[in-house]
């Protein structure tokens, strides 16, 4: 089986502080965001909502995308989350 990758948005709160980052394990790396398990910018601000993510066939796609996404304006970031989910409701009990 092929490693799968991810890209992820975390939120303090609806429209609130957005954290995007990768991972090749979506719930070990939001449970540490949730949880407080590392250092970091998602500990210092609180943001542990998981509000949006998607699936990558390979690292560098996965990076090249997260690259992009820190690149967009922040209208456009929340569009992407509100597209998939409008509620911005915490999908990490959706992914356990």
């Amino acid at each position: 089986m092929d490693k799968q990758f991810y890209v992820y948005v975390m939120a303090s709160k609806k429209n609130g502080t957005l954290y995007i980052g990768i991972t090749s394990n979506l719930v070990k790396r939001v449970w540490e965001h949730k949880n407080n398990a590392v250092e970091g910018f998602t500990k210092k601000y609180e943001v542990h909502q998981l509000v949006y993510y998607e699936q990558h066939e390979s690292s560098y796609s996965a990076i090249q995308r997260e690259k992009r996404l820190k690149e967009w304006k922040r209208k456009w970031k929340l569009d992407l989350i509100e597209g998939m989910n409008p509620e911005w409701k915490d999908l990490y009990d959706e992914i356990i």
